[in-house]
């Protein structure tokens, strides 16, 4: 695969896994609206992927090493994978209860940047289960952050 569309696919899927899982865990705990966690999966699907896309198109013109070409394959990738993969935790909550569906939302959102860490690791020759716990521990911290947040907001804030 080329260089340009793994550096857009791979920073698209992780990101769109991560700030996805974050942003429910904390809007479920903050809120436990069902209405409000779709709504920042879209918001997040729609303005973040663009964002993503954006900050990959500039950094990847920022190294000075890349053609145009190049450079929007980046960035439509970047776009694409993040949107996709956000998209894809509409799915349980549209068809489970919310805590159900958040429950799921992590365990898919894990397994697929687990399959993806592994898939990194073995492409770059190193020891898998050492890329896959240190991109899951991350992923997990981001969860967990995300969770007392969206609870200190509801408690304080009253929401």
């Amino acid at each position: 695969m080329k260089h340009s569309l793994i550096v857009g696919f791979s920073f698209g899927l992780t990101s769109g896994i991560i700030t996805t899982l974050g942003l429910m865990v904390g809007l479920h705990s903050g809120t436990h609206s069902k209405l409000v966690v779709i709504g920042g999966v879209l918001t997040i699907a729609i303005a973040d992927a663009f964002s993503d896309a954006l900050g990959i198109h500039v950094s990847e013109e920022s190294e000075k090493k890349h053609t145009t070409k190049e450079i929007w394959e980046s960035t439509i990738a970047t776009f694409l994978s993040k949107f996709v993969f956000a998209l894809t935790f509409i799915v349980p909550l549209l068809v489970l209860q919310l805590t159900t569906a958040i429950i799921v939302s992590v365990v898919w959102g894990l397994s697929l940047l687990g399959l993806f860490s592994f898939y990194i690791a073995k492409e770059q020759e190193a020891k898998p289960w050492k890329v896959v716990i240190e991109h899951l521990v991350i992923a997990l911290v981001v969860i967990i952050i995300t969770h007392y947040a969206g609870g200190w907001i509801s408690a304080t804030f009253g929401c």
